[in-house]
């Protein structure tokens, strides 16, 4: 039976590679039976890795075949590493202004209320508002328009 599980793992390995090399998506991440899968995409010309964990008493971590071996998850460094930092709540595009040809939200240095809206994060064609968790100055916007954000990435600081 445990190699009947293996097999099937492997297959989802196999076809969440498959779905990162038809999108744009850089990493997958599943959780699935006490299994977490993470797939991503090195940019930059490189390859896919494959990262597999499993509880203690359980299978060994697995990789795809066509994906250098497992390792442990890597430490990305943040954008910027700022204990105030506002962190994204999701995967998306970020957008600092309302439309293409419309000013900023915000700009640095410019006061801000809380609940006034910093930036917009796109994902799946909804645009989610990132806004002020308090007053203050906005000292820092560490994304550029129309860029990429994973989550957990700092957004901006507000001090």
């Amino acid at each position: 039976m445990a190699a009947k599980k293996t097999d099937r793992e492997l297959d989802l390995i196999k076809a969440l590679a498959e779905i990162l090399d038809s999108t744009e998506l850089t990493e997958i991440e599943m959780k699935r039976d006490g299994v977490k899968i993470r797939v991503s995409k090195q940019t930059g010309g490189g390859g896919q890795t494959v990262f597999a964990s499993a509880p203690a008493a359980a299978a060994p971590a697995l990789s795809a075949p066509s994906a250098p071996a497992a390792t442990p998850m890597p430490q990305e460094p943040a954008k910027e590493d700022h204990a105030n930092a506002t962190k994204s709540p999701m995967v998306g595009t970020c957008y600092l202004r309302p439309s293409p040809d419309a000013d900023l939200f915000a700009e640095v240095g410019e006061q801000v209320k809380e609940g006034d809206t910093i930036m917009l994060v796109e994902a799946m064609k909804t645009f989610n508002p990132i806004t002020a968790s308090k007053s203050g100055t906005l000292s820092a916007v560490f994304v550029d328009d129309a860029s990429p954000v994973e989550f957990g990435d700092s957004l901006f600081v507000i001090d």
